[in-house]
């Protein structure tokens, strides 16, 4: 077994934008099987999370103080429509598409599919703010990260 095979799939770039596989297990589900809502919300994180981390963003560095004062992405909103169900042993993709970059923050469509189907859709707003929670403009090193990915 080779090094890169013991490193978790980050995801891909694509056309439709960062796309994540998950497989649902059962620690995802309610009593029935089926994911259970808050479940959708933790996809949605690590879809964001592998995002950035292609763009070569990484969290703990931002935490560090790469870009300048030690810094963090908090959700600020969260809009979400529940349309269909996934259930245990599916595998689903979380794609996520930056709509806007400005300022301090980010707004990015995320949807989390089965195949062709869509089962959940959500607008989420992302601020960059710093250690004491105030919001920081997107330093100009991240935002050319963001705005060089793949569209």
């Amino acid at each position: 077994m080779s090094e890169d095979e013991n490193v978790p799939s980050s995801g891909r770039h694509t056309p439709d934008g960062h796309v994540l596989p998950v497989r649902i297990y059962f620690e995802d589900t309610d009593f029935s099987g089926v994911v259970y809502h808050a479940s959708y919300v933790r996809f949605m994180e690590r879809g964001r999370t592998e995002y950035v981390r292609l763009l070569g963003v990484m969290h703990a560095a931002l935490d560090a103080g790469e870009a300048g004062e030690p810094m963090a992405f908090a959700v600020h909103r969260l809009e979400i429509e529940f349309r269909r169900p996934a259930r245990i042993d599916d595998v689903v993709e979380v794609v996520t598409k930056p709509r806007e970059i400005r300022g301090a923050r980010i707004i990015l469509d995320q949807q989390i599919r089965r195949g062709s189907t869509v089962l959940v859709s959500a607008v989420v707003t992302v601020v960059l703010v710093t250690k004491d929670g105030r919001p920081c403009r997107i330093p100009d090193s991240l935002a050319e990260r963001f705005a060089a990915a793949p569209q």
